[in-house]
């Protein structure tokens, strides 16, 4: 029988492994369980190890945000083939999908705004103007008049659909569906109240 040998992955294919594991690691705990210790304990190497790729805890907890919010970008970005009423329901629709996927993953970023890096919370903020600009943009092409209102409105309704699928996704029996409609008519509803 022949032993089972470690395969030495480059430092690139290491940090994206490393990487990959503090990203499931929010889906079993809040971001401030994931320790340098406990990271390399999951990934079988040596704290140092761990620390070279990421220097300290909130360093890997950077790193780690910045690579789910990535994910959760990519995974729900407009598909601009679409008309911006179709687009911006496929969006939700990826979005309610998404957050069921990676249940906790997602309530860990949305938490996330609370931790006490502010480099944290600024790629939180920056995740959240980008879906914003998505809004923005989908209005704004079906002719709704660019203004400060609008983009402070549609950003108020970013934060209010996080809550809608923290509530809605993770906490309630409600269909993918029912979210996805309620969160289509409550953004043409507060652009129409603008």
């Amino acid at each position: 029988m022949e032993a089972s040998r470690r395969t030495r992955l480059s430092p690139d294919e290491r940090r994206a492994q490393l990487l990959a594991l503090g990203v499931g690691a929010l889906a079993s705990g809040p971001l401030e369980d994931l320790t340098l210790e406990s990271l390399a304990l999951s990934a079988g190497v040596s704290r140092g190890l761990v620390s070279y790729y990421f220097g300290t805890k909130d360093g890997l907890h950077r790193d780690v945000v910045r690579t789910a919010c990535g994910a959760m970008l990519h995974a729900t970005a407009p598909d601009e083939e679409l008309l911006p009423l179709d687009r911006l329901h496929d969006t939700l629709t990826r979005l309610v999908r998404f957050v069921r996927d990676h249940r906790l993953t997602f309530y860990s970023l949305v938490r996330g705004a609370a931790s006490g890096d502010p480099e944290v919370r600024e790629l939180i903020e920056e995740t959240r103007t980008v879906q914003t600009g998505w809004l923005v943009s989908a209005f704004l092409e079906l002719g709704t008049r660019d203004s400060e209102t609008l983009r402070i409105a549609l950003r108020a309704w970013v934060a209010f659909a996080e809550q809608t699928l923290v509530d809605g996704a993770l906490h309630s029996e409600l269909s993918s569906e029912e979210i996805v409609l309620f969160l289509d008519r409550s953004a043409k509803a507060l652009v129409g109240a603008v």
